[in-house]
């Protein structure tokens, strides 16, 4: 019951008539108002206890104080409470031609951090919490990013029977991705504390669009918190408007732009780059980047300014990285033999030998005494949280990409009793060792586990027309990796209709659906709603796509691609725009043109393993190529420029030159992709309707 001291104010002639029987009072703690003696004598924010007790001839409540504090400290107690309080602070940051505001200390003050980020009358809140007690080793950072866009927030509710808003849309994914994939590299090994970041759309304008606030709060977010990231993160969208680049550009902008690029880093590298054009030259690309950059790096300097006012200590002592010992242990064991392993070709020989290797190497270290697999004890000693049921339509989605074909390591119940090592710290480092061995034999070597040079793209084969009841289908292969694309038609009433935060009906015309069962990776296991991953990479394919199709007026049909990889040994979503390309053309759809992708990868240091130390970089990568480099990067297009990109980097992060290097090497693997996919359409009596590009 709320008590308003005011009715106290004026002094009683008489003292109170004792409470009926049938009344109560309430013992409670107030704050005394300014007006109070209390406050008079002292000039400073009291508590007081008070009785409320109801009048019997009116609703007013008074209030008779019960307890003072006395000058023995209890004061300078309960103001040092309130001095521990956080107090709100803003700072404006100026981004491209304004400014956005960064709030904190006013809303979600029990998380570990959270800010409210507003540009223009679009305001994004972003929570971040860090665990206090770590989970079970793994071989991956236990981060999980939720961005959610609520129709209030355009003065809407949704136009369903379900009035709440629910499981996340496409779109709303594929921003959670955006959070995710920069943070997640600034995030320390060895730190295994469940760390969560929630997003929300607040308010929304029309104009100023929340994903890259959204990614600009998250970093500030986790700045401002114990979370022992490296740097603060930051993202802007770039866009190019009659050839003048522009920073987070309105939505009329984005309208006229050839350029939609979203980019993450620090003040000192890149981090993450994605975005769609309409074939633009490297070049372009390049200064896009450096603007996005610039920019990135004045958002992250005001926020270190922030940090340094506002922020928290950082939990260096979450880190909990395995003995070195461990590292000298199991390269004496395994060194040998992993250089052998590493010589093997096919995928599935190859993870079948890495696997008993590494099941050798943690039976050695269990006979000499380093290991204790007891696992009667482990079971009897595992806490009850862990035996818990869980329901069974919830599902858990850990954020990021995941290795294609790659073991990872599963979380174990942990052990008690004292070890000199742990098993999950042996699988760790086994894993870490195999990285490196094989980052190793690519620098000294020159040559990859499948034989090929830095710049070799595999073995490419493909087949069009080979299911006769759908208007067009081809199966693309390309190493042990394989797509099946099949491409339908149909009128305006199989768009897709979307529902979003701005009061229209939007509809896509073109949309391209992608899968990525288990058993293209011979692997066992529950399928259910589409991943984040699946979600993401269909969109990459879709956009690089979208810009070769005829306009709505030449061709009024909806077009719906779906791609189900069959095989995947890396770069599956680069086959599925290469598999999509040719079932286009097999449908009779009149491309503007043909277009491929390829993934490059890269070794950065590559001084460490005997190299002249500048990065090395690397067409067409595999699944454990992509698992133990430092780069992925997708990039699709033609001869003349690029229609998509997805870089990701796993280190520090990389500079312009590395990136121009890359650029212009993946170039060089189109144009032989392209070459070889015109091949294929003459073989299958197949022909482009030539466009301007």
């Amino acid at each position: 019951m709320l008590v308003n001291p005011i009715f106290n104010a004026r002094p009683t002639p008489h003292p109170p008539p004792p409470p009926p029987p049938f009344l109560h009072s309430i013992r409670s703690r107030s704050l005394l108002p300014p007006f109070c003696a209390g406050f008079r004598r002292s000039g400073k924010l009291q508590f007081c206890s008070f009785t409320s007790v109801p009048s019997r001839n009116t609703k007013r409540y008074r209030v008779k104080a019960l307890k003072k504090p006395n000058d023995s400290g209890a004061t300078d107690e309960v103001t040092n409470r309130t001095q521990r309080i956080p107090q709100p602070f803003s700072v404006k940051i100026p981004v491209g031609d304004r400014h956005i505001l960064v709030e904190t200390g006013l809303i979600g003050r029990q998380a570990s951090g959270a800010v409210t980020v507003t540009d223009g009358e679009t305001i994004v809140y972003t929570s971040v919490c860090f665990a206090d007690v770590p989970s079970e080793p793994s071989d991956f950072f236990p981060l999980s990013v939720n961005y959610q866009e609520r129709f209030s927030a355009a003065g809407r509710t949704s136009g369903g029977y379900y009035k709440r808003e629910g499981r996340a849309k496409d779109h709303e994914v594929l921003i959670c991705r955006l959070i995710d994939r920069p943070l997640r590299t600034t995030m320390p090994k060895g730190c295994h504390h469940e760390t969560q970041i929630l997003s929300w759309v607040l308010s929304y304008d029309g104009l100023h669009s929340p994903d890259s606030l959204a990614v600009t709060a998250a970093g500030i977010a986790v700045a401002l918190s114990e979370v022992p990231n490296s740097k603060a993160v930051a993202g802007v969208r770039i866009g190019l408007v009659n050839d003048k680049f522009l920073v987070n550009p309105t939505t009329r902008e984005m309208e006229d732009s050839e350029l939609d690029l979203i980019i993450a880093g620090t003040d000192s590298a890149i981090l993450m780059i994605e975005g769609y054009c309409n074939f633009l030259p490297e070049e372009k690309l390049l200064q896009a980047v450096e603007v996005g950059q610039d920019a990135v790096r004045a958002i992250c300097s005001e926020v270190e300014v922030l940090v340094r006012k506002c922020g928290k200590p950082k939990m260096i002592e979450a880190i909990k990285l395995p003995p070195s010992e461990l590292y000298r242990h199991v390269e004496e064991i395994a060194g040998d033999e992993l250089v052998k392993v590493l010589q093997i070709r096919d995928k599935i020989p190859r993870r079948k030998a890495l696997s008993a290797l590494e099941e050798k190497v943690l039976a050695i270290l269990t006979e000499k005494g380093y290991v204790n697999k007891d696992e009667a004890l482990t079971a009897a000693e595992t806490t009850p949280d862990l035996l818990e049921d869980e329901e069974e339509d919830e599902e858990v989605v850990v954020d990021g990409e995941v290795d294609e074909g790659d073991v990872h390591i599963k979380p174990v119940s942990r052990k008690h009793f004292p070890l000199f090592f742990s098993e999950v710290d042996v699988k760790l480092v086994f894993k870490e060792v195999t990285s490196k061995f094989l980052r190793r034999r690519i620098v000294e070597g020159g040559k990859r586990s499948d034989g090929r040079s830095p710049s070799g793209i595999r073995v490419i084969n493909s087949r069009c027309g080979l299911l006769p009841r759908v208007h067009g289908s081809s199966l693309f292969t390309r190493g042990e990796t394989q797509a099946l694309a099949v491409v339908t038609l149909g009128d305006r009433q199989m768009a897709q209709r979307l529902d979003n935060l701005v009061d229209v009906d939007e509809s896509k015309r073109f949309y391209l659906q992608y899968s990525f069962p288990l058993s293209c990776v011979g692997e066992v296991g529950r399928i259910g709603a589409p991943s984040r991953r699946e979600i993401g990479h269909g969109m990459l394919a879709e956009r690089a796509l979208e810009p070769i199709l005829p306009s709505e007026e030449d061709f009024p049909y909806t077009i719906r691609v779906e791609s189900t990889i069959t095989e995947s040994n890396g770069s599956s979503s680069m086959a599925s725009v290469c598999g999509g390309c040719l079932a286009l053309q097999d449908a009779g759809v009149p491309v503007k043109c043909s277009i491929a992708g390829v993934a490059m990868g890269m070794v950065l240091d590559t001084k460490e393993f005997g190299g002249d130390g500048a990065p090395l970089i690397l067409s067409d990568i595999t699944g454990s190529e992509d698992a133990s480099g430092d780069m992925d990067f997708k990039v699709t297009g033609d001869e003349n420029g690029i229609t998509a990109f997805q870089m990701d980097i796993k280190v520090g992060g990389i500079t312009l030159p590395i990136m121009k290097e890359a650029l212009l090497q993946a170039k060089d693997g189109r144009k032989h992709i392209i070459g070889i996919i015109s091949s294929i359409c003459i073989l299958n009596r197949l022909y482009i309707v030539q466009y301007q590009c």
